[in-house]
């Protein structure tokens, strides 16, 4: 009799080995966990890493630090025309002001805010044009330009450090490259028009089935 329930044991044991066994199909895609089949999964990829930086391309780039946030921005100095100002503005600006009709920014027209609230001198350094200038008198290199955004629009900005707000070039890989306001907004008409929605592709979409 004890023969027979120690041969029951292990016929029963073998079976259920066999049930544990069959149910890990990893072949079929199935796991325990999504642990083991991330762990299953990632041994297809084994040495390929994932970057941001074919995405950069040849966008020049300095590296910031804002608070516990460090990343990269796009170099703005080189890509604004009139760059550097003091090429022209040899002197401070109350020694170059002029009663000529002839203006020499004719084609920018300031609409960020109201003409008691903000005016060029609000931004721009009237010592030295090649900087900006916080409203408290601090200088703010043209780089760094969403430092003097920031003074008023402190939500956004928080935002933006961390990701939220902006544009961000080759998605959420290292390394980040966010674009700043300016990339985005026009510092002298910041607000965005109305505009319609973008039409819905879908030859696009029968391209990806």
């Amino acid at each position: 009799m004890k023969h027979i329930y120690k041969r029951l044991y292990i016929i029963l044991g073998f079976v259920f080995f066999m049930m544990v066994l069959t149910s890990c199909k990893h072949g079929e895609g199935e796991y325990h966990s999504i642990n083991d089949k991330i762990e299953a999964e990632s041994k297809h990829y084994l040495g390929v890493t994932v970057s941001s930086e074919d995405h950069i391309g040849d966008i020049k780039t300095i590296q910031i630090t804002e608070g516990e946030h460090m990343f990269l921005i796009p170099e703005r100095k080189s890509q604004i025309k009139s760059y550097a100002c003091t090429e022209c503005h040899t002197k401070p600006l109350y020694e170059m002001q002029s009663h000529d009709v002839k203006k020499a920014h004719w084609d920018i027209d300031l609409d960020h805010a109201n003409d008691n609230t903000m005016n060029c001198v609000t931004c721009h350094n009237t010592n030295n044009m090649n900087d900006l200038i916080s409203i408290t008198g601090n200088t703010i290199d043209f780089n760094k330009s969403y430092q003097l955004c920031s003074q008023c629009h402190s939500k956004p900005f928080e935002d933006w450090k961390g990701g939220a707000h902006g544009k961000r070039i080759g998605g959420w890989v290292p390394p980040r490259l966010s674009m700043t306001c300016v990339n985005c907004h026009n510092p002298h008409q910041p607000h965005f028009e109305s505009r319609w929605p973008v039409r819905f592709n879908t030859q696009k979409v029968k391209e990806r089935e």
